[in-house]
C-alpha cells in the first residue's frame, strides 16, 4: 500500500503532539449502558437478532440502536439502556452510583468483564427478558492507550497512575487502570456521577501522574 508523503507527515505529527502534551489526555464520559450475550440479545430482541450500529466508539467497539429497560428488585426502572456492541461472552451492565438508589441495588466497583458475585437484575427488551443473576457492576476509572502512546509515556497495560484534574473544581484520581491495545483512542472513561464530581464534560482534558 502506497501512503503519500503528505499523510506520513500528518500521521508522524498527529504522534508527536500526543507525546508531548505533557500527560494531557481527553475524556470520555460514559453513560450507563449495557453489554449483551448473544443468547440473551436473542432473548430480549427475537431469534437470530443482530445488533444495529448507530455510532462507533473506539475500536470495534460501538453504540447500537437498540435499548433495554432495567429493574431493580424493588420494581423500579431505568428506561432506554442503550447496547453496546459486538456481543460478549456474557452480559453485563454498568451503572453509576446514583442509578443504584433507583434500582435499589448495590453492585461492586469493578474493571469490566469481572462480573462473577456481582450484582443482579432484570433486563427488558421488546421480545422478552432476562434475569441476570450476576452482571451488574459500576466500572472502575480506567484510561484506555494506544501503544505508542504507553510506550513513548513509560506506560504498560494494565499498570495503575492517578490523574489530575484542573479547573473550577480540581480532583486528582487514584489508582486508575490503563488498558493498552492497538484499537483504542487514547482516553479516559469515567461514569456521570465522576465527571459531575469533578465538573468534567466530554472531550475535557486531565493529566496523568504516573506511580513513582
Amino acid at each position: 500500500m502506497y501512503y503519500d508523503t503528505d499523510t506520513i507527515a500528518k500521521a508522524v505529527q498527529s504522534v508527536i503532539k500526543d507525546i508531548n502534551d505533557d500527560g494531557q489526555i481527553k475524556v470520555g464520559v460514559s453513560q450507563r449502558h449495557i453489554h449483551l450475550s448473544q443468547e440473551d440479545l436473542e432473548t430480549l430482541f427475537g431469534k437470530g437478532y443482530q445488533l444495529t450500529i448507530k455510532k462507533y466508539l473506539m475500536g470495534r467497539e460501538y453504540a447500537s440502536n437498540e435499548v433495554v429497560t432495567l429493574v431493580g428488585p424493588s420494581l423500579k426502572a431505568i428506561e432506554n439502556v442503550r447496547v453496546l456492541g459486538p456481543v460478549r461472552n456474557k452480559t453485563q451492565v454498568e451503572i453509576s452510583r446514583t442509578d443504584t438508589f433507583v434500582l435499589k441495588v448495590s453492585p461492586p466497583v469493578r474493571p469490566s468483564g469481572q462480573v462473577e458475585g456481582s450484582e443482579k437484575v432484570v433486563v427488558v427488551g421488546p421480545k422478552g427478558s432476562v434475569y441476570l443473576k450476576e452482571g451488574v457492576i459500576i466500572a472502575n476509572r480506567h484510561i484506555h492507550l494506544t501503544p505508542e502512546y504507553a510506550t513513548a509515556n513509560g506506560i504498560k497495560d494494565n499498570d495503575y497512575v492517578d490523574v489530575e484534574v484542573e479547573g473550577i473544581k480540581p480532583t486528582r484520581f487514584y489508582d486508575v487502570q490503563v488498558r493498552v491495545r492497538d484499537d483504542f483512542n487514547v482516553e479516559m472513561h469515567i461514569d456521570t456521577d465522576d465527571a459531575n464530581s469533578a465538573g468534567l464534560k466530554n472531550g475535557a482534558k486531565v493529566k496523568i501522574l504516573k506511580k513513582k
